[in-house]
């Protein structure tokens, strides 16, 4: 039996039956994962054989170049697929074209379509782009998307990890991790060669690959315990000329297309027919590939130095010799061969086309290898390719490396005199340096580009040039100055007719008048999203978008951000905007701590902290409070780095809110002074702004701390709550939907019973630090009979429960409805269904009536003290 299959066919028979739902019209997508030769391509490739005879199975492979092919799985389909794919992906340059040949391949009936993408932890960016659009709509195409991967492979910044957030998702999602063989299994493959399996077993640990290696080479005696030695071992009796050209396409990561295996072995394909035969390779009069991944690198690796470099070198010769060759497969070798003068030909274009697919991150690393040669380059040529590395760093927040690149960009066009490049380029570094969370070096940027310009004669730069100030003075709450320059960049823009700055401009203009305290700044802050949206400028529109939002969520707006913030995550998910997409997940992680689903909250965070620091420092804040409010640890060192940040940025919006998340941890522990030490000199910048909340709730803050403060007139909940109006400032935080808030100002009453409802309401929500603490009051006031909350038992959760399903299992406890419950937590009845079932397997409970009794069994449900 073939290795990965044995043990495989409850794997099988999932995938199989996904196909056949999928061919019905239930779409699907389904994770193969595993370590490396734990059998994923051998469980894909034997999937055909249970499929329906007039399935299509199309398979796509990722390769391990230096840096990545554009589209590289979608291109190993032509071939199998129609014409329009077929150009559509060799062609590469029109992403949405790309992306709705994919669609309209998948979508044909009434055969299903299976479509295997393998080891996509290699994948280039424009493939996991293509990917995120697929599976958006998988669920309404009559295919199966399989994917498979290594997971231990994916650190916390692999860019798979989006795609993988993505999927998880999805209406339909199959998970199949798959695991080492069991000494059974090792027992039965080594039968027939009457080995001790047991040392097979010790040998191999398992790995599927291993086992298979080493029982083909014929068991452990004299074969070392590598994959390397045991496929070594059977490259052993191989005639030369098949070992030369074995090695020879080992050099190349990827299957080998028919064409350059003609030109790579010159003694004929025929000279592989007993590295086939001995099961090294797959021979299709297509292409050829190793059978497996670990097969080429155990090759390739055993290869010396000075050979592989002549081997690269023929590769890159037959590649260059053909017109039209992958730029990118011929900088990977032109690398690998040490030839220089082909780096600096080709990289350049291969930078382009990666960009054009948008796989930016291979962009960037095209251009990386490309300025180790700028000495190749004239300075107005270097600079342009400074510039591009800088764009495409700033693309994926390598903020280092486009601060780097922008700023010798700079020197050149100022060496050069080209008065307009280096406007551009002025303004583009101050733009990557607020990307970069450094405020000063932005400020320096933004005003020097503006110098520079204010004469060139050109008005769409100068245009962008002012309202880049714009933005920076709204961002550092200088609001009158913002409404001064985004009044001068719109009549600019307008002259320019641009409606990209126009859109720019605007939206400077609306937030600054909107946060400075007039509300009618929120009409020019939409027409600045319409304007964008009706120009068909997707990034503009989505600022516009995150700065509506913003404010919003900072004046307790929540059903009006509820309302934009669907429109704008499928904008940036559709459009691939993927650093206004974190953005936006952190806003709604923000707007789900306001509804205290804590754990939404921190899933929504975790898109924010890998990402460039005005994201971080807000997921920062919002993971800390979360365990603030939960009462567990690491909040502490979570807030250090977020106040690190914010202080860089010299921005209200990240120090606020930073200085409020500590000044709550002081309070609830009973540290005064640390609540005057964080909130104070931050109150002090804040409390003159009308338009924003952080005077009102540092106010507070420091109130609650016994530190004089000037009297906050205003309605804000905060404000309300500080002058000891607790029963105004609950109602307004009930009406906004903010239960955590809600229960905390209800505690503030001086009435036992009133304390007892928001406690109760404490425990729903697992607030255990505010609830110790009304418990606390509450013995001083001399009431007897306390609900004692959760025991560290439950808090040890053995129903395996996350925080949510506790809230919703307590209220399901009670006896409240579906509904009740979900408007007592603030989500939509239809979460509330999810997490009932959830509770409900979890707890093995066979109906809602039994939850009570099996969360008491568990200890799950809060005892009562005397």
């Amino acid at each position: 039996m073939d290795r990965g299959i044995l043990e495989r066919e409850p794997e099988l028979e999932l995938l199989a039956s996904a196909a056949q739902q999928a061919a019905d019209g239930a779409g699907a997508v389904a994770l193969v994962f595993g370590e490396a030769g734990i059998g994923k391509s051998s469980l894909v490739g034997a999937l055909p054989e249970r499929l329906p005879g007039q399935a299509r199975v199309l398979v796509g492979q990722c390769d391990d170049l230096a840096t990545r092919r554009p589209l590289g799985p979608f291109r190993d389909l032509v071939g199998s697929v129609g014409a329009d794919l077929a150009r559509a992906v060799t062609e590469g340059a029109d992403r949405h074209r790309v992306y709705e040949s994919l669609h309209a391949e998948l979508a044909v009936t009434p055969h299903p379509a299976v479509l295997v993408v393998e080891d996509v932890h290699w994948a280039d960016e424009a493939s996991l782009d293509a990917l995120r659009f697929l599976v958006r709509r998988m669920d309404r195409l009559p295919a199966l998307l399989v994917l498979t991967y290594r997971d231990d492979e994916l650190h916390r910044g692999h860019p798979l990890r989006h795609l993988l957030g993505q999927v998880s998702r999805a209406p339909r999602v199959h998970r199949l991790p798959l695991a080492r063989l069991s000494l059974d299994a090792v027992t039965e493959l080594s039968a027939a060669g009457r080995l001790d399996p047991a040392q097979v077993y010790q040998v191999t640990s398992g790995n599927p690959f291993f086992v298979t290696e080493v029982l083909a080479a014929g068991g452990t005696r004299g074969v070392p315990p590598t994959v390397v030695d045991a496929v070594l071992a059977r490259l052993r009796g191989l005639r030369p000329a098949t070992v030369d050209a074995l090695e020879q396409l080992a050099v190349v990561p990827s299957a080998v297309e028919r064409r350059l295996v003609d030109a790579l072995v010159t003694d004929g394909v025929a000279v592989l027919a007993e590295a086939e035969q001995r099961g090294l390779l797959t021979v299709t009069p297509e292409r050829i590939a190793f059978r497996h991944e670990l097969i080429r690198r155990a090759v390739a690796d055993s290869v010396p130095a000075a050979r592989r470099i002549e081997l690269d070198r023929h590769v890159l010769a037959a590649l260059v010799a053909r017109p039209g060759a992958d730029a990118a497969r011929i900088v990977h070798h032109a690398a690998r061969a040490g030839d220089l003068d082909a780096i600096a030909r080709y990289g350049p274009d291969a930078a382009r086309d990666a960009a054009d697919a948008g796989a930016h991150r291979e962009a960037a690393a095209q251009l990386r290898l490309v300025l180790r040669q700028r000495h190749r380059y004239g300075p107005a040529e270097l600079a342009e390719l400074l510039e591009r590395h800088a764009v495409e760093s700033y693309t994926i927040a390598d903020t280092a490396a486009a601060v780097t690149a922008e700023r010798e960009a700079v020197a050149l066009r100022r060496s050069l005199g080209d008065i307009l490049a280096l406007g551009s380029d002025l303004r583009w570094l101050s733009r990557i340096h607020w990307w970069a969370g450094d405020a000063d070096q932005a400020q320096a940027a933004a005003r020097e580009a503006v110098a520079v310009l204010e004469h060139a004669g050109d008005d769409r730069l100068l245009a962008l040039a002012v309202s880049n100030i714009a933005q920076l003075r709204m961002l550092s709450d200088r609001y009158s100055e913002a409404v001064e320059h985004a009044e001068r960049a719109i009549v600019l823009a307008r002259k320019a007719d641009d409606s990209a700055i126009l859109s720019h401009a605007l939206n400077n203009l609306g937030t600054a008048r909107w946060r400075g305290g007039d509300p009618d700044g929120r009409k020019q802050l939409e027409e600045s999203l319409e304007v964008a949206l009706g120009a068909g400028e997707v990034e503009h529109a989505c600022r516009s978008y995150a700065n509506l939002i913003w404010t919003l969520l900072d004046n307790l707006q929540y059903a009006d951000a509820d309302r934009f913030l669907p429109p704008a995550l499928d904008l940036a998910d559709r459009a691939e905007h993927l650093g206004f997409l974190t953005y936006l997940h952190v806003e709604l992680a923000l707007r789900r701590l306001a509804a205290a689903d804590w754990e939404d909250a921190e899933r929504h965070a975790e898109f924010g902290i890998h990402d460039f620091p005005p994201a971080r420092c807000p997921a920062l804040t919002v993971l800390a409070r979360v365990r603030i409010r939960s009462g567990r640890p690491g909040a502490g060192e979570l807030l250090a780095e977020a106040r690190e940040i914010a202080v860089r940025t010299r921005e209200l919006q990240r120090t606020g809110p930073v200085a409020a998340a500590q000044a709550e941890a002081a309070w609830l522990r009973g540290d005064a002074d640390a609540v005057v030490a964080a909130a104070a000199p931050v109150h002090a910048q804040a409390r003159h702004l009308s338009g924003v909340p952080y005077g009102a709730e540092l106010g507070y803050w420091l109130t609650k701390a016994g530190h004089p403060v000037p009297t906050d007139d205003s309605d804000h909940p905060y404000a309300l709550q500080a002058r000891g109006h607790w029963r105004e400032a609950a109602a307004v935080w009930k009406a906004a939907g903010c239960p955590y808030e809600h229960a905390a100002a209800f505690a503030e009453s001086p009435h036992p019973a009133d304390k007892l409802e928001a406690l109760a309401e404490l425990d729903v929500l697992g607030a255990e630090p505010l609830a110790r603490r009304v418990r606390a009051e509450l013995r001083r006031l001399g009431v007897r009979h306390i609900p004692r909350g959760p025991l560290a038992a439950t808090r040890g959760n053995p129903g395996r429960l996350t925080e949510r399903q506790l809230q919703v299992m307590r209220l399901l406890a009670q006896g409240l409805t579906n509904a009740e419950i979900a408007a007592r937590l603030v989500v939509s009845v239809r979460t509330v269904d999810n997490h009932v079932r959830a509770v409900l397997g979890k707890l093995d409970a066979p109906t809602r009536r039994h939850v009570a009794v099996r969360a008491a069994e568990l200890g799950l449900l809060p005892e009562r003290e005397t």
